[in-house]
């Protein structure tokens, strides 16, 4: 603090230490008032705000103990150091205790004043910074239109704003309450991914789910819940911003226009029949089987249904069929007691019971053998269960997604699927179409690639080129959107730009753009001798010869490799 600047007051019934105190100050460039008397010294602070005060314990009748009571009340942000010629043990932790800044015995010593007068004064500088902080921040908070919430490693509620009661209806009455035990009146969906975040110390999003608020019927909300954490990596809580997207949501539904459903990317006319069948799945307690080629999405429509319904707020369990033996499967979806096997030391709970109030989601349903079929349909119709090993029946309330990417009608043609668990599972049939059905969505996919990836490898990517934006319009994608998304990651890697080329695609790409240069320029050349033709040309420059054919050195050195090109030879 400028000490031009700071103002003190000196409170003391004695003048010559009010007359000492004012010199050796006042020489330090301070402003300096002086005050006899604790009445005095009440009117001198009277509509101005002093930096310090200097207050004597003993002041005739009254006390300087009697001033910083009085200064406590008032809230004058201001510290005081007590001064006394009687210094005692309890008189000094009474001043502390009280608040006192420090605690001074007479005579005083010049350099002693000053340095303490130094110390006293950074600090209140300190508390002025931290007031404007604190100021600002309050600022923020009010202005901002999402709900902010912050809570502490106990899940106590430790600061909202004002939005967080209109959107949630957590007031400034849930401050110091525990966010779980809190009247929150809705799905609790904020809760699951708080406790993500803490478990994680990751940051946590549910994109436009509704919230089941009971004051705002139909309410759709995107939750982000992110760790607050210091400097030195220490977590300290968790802070959860609520925005409300309920308009927006409903315009887009009415123009039927949205490129994004829950972590669904797309807003081609496909997609928007999806996501409608997904709305009126969500609450419906019926089987669904999701069907497509592999790649399509079918586990990100098995998350949509769940956490778009009413049992958003009970488990997800996911289990790949395909991944587990028979024997281990069917230990994994029922679970078994001990000693029911070999290596069964103990009793272990099976993905239907974890899932229980919630959904399970069977993966690749197809590939399962012919007795676990038969138990599944068991399960499915009675609603119960029996762990290996045990023939008492467990009662459980789970909803079942199943997925596949083969033709289960005609598996059960050929009789290698049950017909009457087909019929269970396909109460409801949601196919997804392949990415060469719906191109439209390619360019969408991209962007949001882009924004996943650029996070993953702190990069700075911000586009494709041109020609690979064609290229990925022009591809088949056998792969779907699992091979788009690799493709991307993939150049990522190899990228050393802030643009995507054509270079820094994967061998099956450039393989594709190869054949469709070689198709556009309608050549019945083969390709070994199109490659030693170009090596002519370029005096055996392979980066000459790329250019020559338009083609990626990559490209080059893999075909030399592929037909065996000796130089010699060219």
């Amino acid at each position: 603090m400028n000490a031009t600047k700071a103002r003190i007051l000196v409170v003391d019934d004695e003048e010559s230490i009010r007359y000492t105190f004012q010199n050796f100050l006042a020489d330090e460039g301070y402003e300096v008032y002086t005050a006899d008397s604790y009445a005095s010294a009440l009117s001198q602070l009277s509509g101005v705000r002093y930096d310090l005060i200097f207050a004597d314990v003993k002041l005739g009748g009254r006390t300087g103990i009697d001033l910083l009571h009085k200064l406590n009340e008032s809230n004058h942000n201001c510290p005081i150091i007590m001064v006394t010629g009687y210094p005692n043990i309890d008189t000094a932790s009474d001043s502390v205790r009280l608040g006192a800044f420090d605690y001074l015995s007479k005579p005083v010593r010049q350099d002693t004043l000053l340095h303490t007068t130094r110390l006293a004064l950074q600090h209140k500088a300190l508390q002025d910074e931290n007031e404007r902080y604190r100021l600002n921040l309050e600022a923020i908070f009010r202005s901002v239109k999402d709900a902010i919430i912050t809570v502490g490693k106990d899940l106590e509620v430790l600061e909202v704003n004002e939005a967080a009661e209109l959107i949630c209806g957590i007031g400034r009455m849930t401050v110091g309450k525990n966010l779980s035990e809190a009247n929150l009146n809705c799905s609790g969906k904020c809760l699951d991914i708080v406790r993500k975040a803490m478990n994680t110390n990751k940051s946590f999003e549910a994109y436009r789910t509704e919230c089941d608020q009971k004051r705002h019927d139909g309410q759709v909300v995107t939750i982000t819940a992110s760790p607050l954490v210091d400097r030195n990596g220490v977590f300290s809580g968790v802070v959860i911003v609520v925005r409300d997207e309920t308009r927006l949501y409903d315009l887009e539904r009415n123009l039927r226009e949205r490129s994004q459903f829950h972590h669904i990317i797309g807003k081609s006319r496909q997609m928007q029949k999806i996501y409608s069948l997904i709305e009126d799945l969500a609450d419906v307690q019926t089987t669904v089987l999701i069907t497509g080629d592999s790649g399509t999405g079918k586990e990100l429509v098995a998350e949509a249904i769940h956490y778009k319904g009413n049992r958003r707020s009970g488990p997800l369990v996911k289990v790949n069929c395909s991944a587990l033996s028979d024997g281990l499967l069917e230990s994994e979806l029922f679970g078994h007691v001990k000693g029911a096997f070999t290596g069964a030391d103990k009793d272990r709970i099976g993905r239907f019971q974890k899932a229980d109030g919630g959904t399970i989601f069977l993966d690749e349903i197809g590939d399962i053998s012919p007795r676990m079929q038969l138990r599944l349909l068991r399960i499915m119709q009675e609603r119960e269960l029996e762990k290996v090993g045990d023939s008492n029946p467990i009662k459980v309330d789970v909803r079942v997604i199943t997925a596949t990417n083969q033709d289960l009608a005609q598996k059960v043609k050929s009789g290698e699927f049950r017909e009457d668990l087909y019929y269970r599972l396909r109460v409801v049939e949601l196919n997804l179409p392949p990415l060469r059905e719906r191109r439209e969505d390619i360019p969408l996919l991209i962007d949001s690639y882009l924004q996943k990836f650029n996070k993953k490898f702190q990069k700075n990517i911000i586009a494709v080129s041109e020609d690979v934006r064609k290229v990925f319009m022009d591809y088949g994608w056998p792969g779907n959107i699992r091979e788009l998304e690799h493709t991307l990651e993939h150049a990522f890697v190899i990228s050393r730009k802030d643009t995507i080329t054509i270079d820094d695609l994967p061998v099956e790409l450039s393989d594709f753009i190869e054949q469709e240069q070689i198709s556009d320029r309608g050549e019945n050349v083969s390709d070994a001798q199109k490659i030693r033709e170009a090596l002519r040309k370029s005096g055996g420059n392979k980066s000459k010869a790329a250019r020559i054919l338009g083609v990626s050195v990559r490209t080059i050195y893999r075909k030399i490799e592929k037909y065996d090109i000796l130089e010699e030879k060219v």
